[in-house]
C-alpha cells in the first residue's frame, strides 16, 4: 500500500528523486508516468501498434485500469515519424520507450542500442508478408523501364537502411547488378523520393508500404518489381527499451494487450479499420485496404513467428555489407516473454492464407471475395466500384485490378503486379496462347 504521509526529513530527502523520476521514461516512484510511443502513421502495416491503436484508445484504456490498481496516472505521448531511423535515435537517447518499425530498421535499432548502452528488445510483430510483398520498386507511368535489369546505371531513390532498401539490394543482386556501383542510389525520405520520381530526377523509387500502392492508385507510378519475387518474409515489429521493460513490465504488458485488441479490430472489421486509418493519415482508404484488408498484402499477428525471425537473421549480412551494422545477435534481441504474458489464454491467429480477388462497392461496409479474377471482373462490370483487388498469379501480391497487367490464356484471366511478371508468364506459356491484354479487354472477356 502507498504510504500516505512521510516524515518531513524523509520527504525532503526524496523530493529531488521524485522530481527526477517524473520524466518521459516514467521511472518508478512517479505518481504521473508518461509513456512515449514512437510510430509511423503512414507505414500502415504498423497501425496495430500506432495509428489504429491510437485512434481506438485501447492503450489508454489499459493504462487507466492499471492506474486504478497501482495508484499511478498514466499519460501516453504519441510521436509520429516517417521512418524507423529517428525512432531509434530517440530510443537510444532514452526519449522513446516503445517504437515500431520494419525488419531492417529493427536490426539497426538492436545494434545502436547495444553500442550506446541503451539496449532494446523486439517484443512483437505488427504486419508481415511471408514472400516480401510489402516492398515494391515503382517507376513513372510513362517510363520505358520494363524490368529490374533496366535499372542499370539509373537513379533509384530509396531510404538507406529501410526494408525497401533491403529489397532493392537483394533484387539487384539477383539481377546481376551491383547495388552500390550498378545504380545511382539516392538516399531520400519516402515523400522526397516520390516527388523526385514525379519530377524526373529519379528513374525509379524503391519504398515500403504504403508508398508504392498510393502512387499507383493516384496514377503517379507503375510497379516495376514486386518484392514478393524474392520469396523472403518481411515484417514490421515493436521494440522496447530494455530498461523501460524492466522498470515497467506491467505497462509493456498493457501495450501488448492493447495491440492485440487493435489487431482483433482490424481483422474483424477491416473496412472500418481502413476508413479509420485513412481519416487519421490522409491516405486513400482504398490504398489502406490494399495492404490491411481481409485479403491484404499484410497479415496482422503479434506472434514472433519462427519464419520471421529466421528472415531477420538473413537480413543481418545485407546490413553488414552496407556497413550499417556489425554483428547483431538476433536471439539476444528477442524477448518473447511479455507477449506470452499479454496473450495468456487467447487463441493464436491463423497463418496467412492465399489472397483472393476482392471487390469493394461504393457505399458498402463489407467487401465481396471471388474464386477467380474472371468472376471479379464479371461482377464489377457495370457496378458502382470503389476498388477492385486481384492477387498476382505467381507471387500472390494483391494489387489494384485496373493497375494490374492482364494475361488472357484460353478461358482464364490472370493478373500480374508488373509488366515483367506478365511477360515472363507469357513466354513460359507460349503454347497455350497466353497473351497480354488491356484491363478493358480483360473486363470484356470476363463478360
Amino acid at each position: 500500500m502507498r504510504t500516505k504521509a512521510l516524515a518531513p526529513a524523509l520527504a525532503l530527502l526524496l523530493a529531488p528523486l521524485a522530481t527526477a523520476c517524473a520524466d518521459a521514461s516514467g521511472a518508478a516512484g512517479s505518481k504521473t508516468v508518461t509513456v512515449t510511443v514512437g510510430y509511423q502513421s503512414k507505414t500502415i502495416n504498423t497501425v496495430t501498434a500506432g495509428t489504429l491503436l491510437r485512434s481506438l484508445g485501447y492503450f489508454e484504456q489499459e493504462l487507466a485500469e492499471r492506474g486504478r490498481q497501482d495508484g499511478v496516472t498514466y499519460r501516453v505521448d504519441w510521436q509520429d515519424y516517417a521512418t524507423g531511423a529517428p525512432i531509434t535515435a530517440q530510443m537510444t537517447a532514452g526519449k522513446i520507450d516503445i517504437g515500431s518499425m520494419g525488419d531492417f530498421p529493427l536490426l539497426i535499432n538492436a545494434a545502436r542500442g547495444k553500442e550506446l548502452k541503451q539496449p532494446t528488445r523486439l517484443v512483437s510483430v505488427t504486419g508481415y508478408n511471408l514472400r516480401g510483398g510489402l516492398n515494391t520498386v515503382v517507376t513513372a507511368p510513362g517510363s520505358k523501364l520494363e524490368s529490374l535489369a533496366d535499372l542499370r546505371g539509373k537513379k533509384v531513390s530509396t531510404s538507406v537502411g529501410s526494408a525497401a532498401d533491403g529489397t532493392l539490394v537483394r533484387a539487384l543482386q539477383r539481377a546481376g547488378i551491383d547495388p552500390e556501383s550498378g545504380i545511382q542510389k539516392l538516399n531520400q525520405q519516402p515523400s522526397v523520393g516520390a516527388s523526385a520520381l514525379q519530377a524526373g530526377s529519379a528513374d525509379a523509387l524503391s519504398q515500403f508500404v504504403a508508398w508504392p500502392g498510393q502512387l499507383a492508385f493516384e496514377g503517379r507510378a507503375k510497379a516495376l518489381y514486386d518484392g514478393a519475387e524474392l520469396d523472403l518474409p518481411t515484417f514490421h515489429g515493436v521494440t522496447v527499451r530494455e530498461k523501460f521493460a524492466k522498470e515497467r513490465p506491467g505497462v509493456l504488458d498493457a501495450f501488448l494487450r492493447a495491440q492485440r485488441k487493435a489487431t482483433d479490430q482490424l481483422r474483424t472489421e477491416p473496412v472500418a479499420a481502413a476508413e479509420s486509418v485513412a481519416k487519421e493519415t490522409g491516405l486513400p482508404a482504398e490504398v489502406v485496404y490494399l495492404y490491411n484488408g481481409a485479403n491484404g498484402i499484410a497479415t496482422f499477428d503479434p506472434a514472433l513467428r519462427p519464419e520471421l525471425i529466421d528472415a531477420l537473421k538473413q537480413d543481418v549480412p545485407v546490413l553488414k555489407a552496407a556497413k550499417l551494422v556489425g554483428d547483431v545477435d538476433v536471439d539476444a534481441f528477442l524477448d518473447p516473454e511479455p507477449l506470452k504474458r499479454a496473450a495468456t489464454g487467447v487463441p493464436e491467429y491463423p497463418k496467412a492464407a492465399a489472397a483472393r480477388p476482392e471487390l469493394w462497392l461504393k457505399g458498402q461496409t463489407r467487401t465481396q471475395s471471388f474464386g477467380s479474377p474472371r468472376e471479379l471482373l464479371k461482377a464489377a462490370r457495370g457496378a458502382d466500384v470503389r476498388a477492385a483487388y486481384v492477387p498476382d498469379a505467381v507471387t500472390g501480391t494483391l494489387w489494384f485490378a485496373d493497375k494490374a497487367v492482364w494475361v488472357a490464356e484460353g478461358p482464364e484471366l490472370r493478373a500480374f503486379v508488373t509488366a515483367a511478371g506478365a511477360k515472363s508468364y507469357v513466354e513460359r506459356n507460349q503454347g497455350s496462347g497466353a497473351r497480354i491484354v488491356s484491363f478493358a479487354e480483360a473486363g470484356a472477356l470476363a463478360s
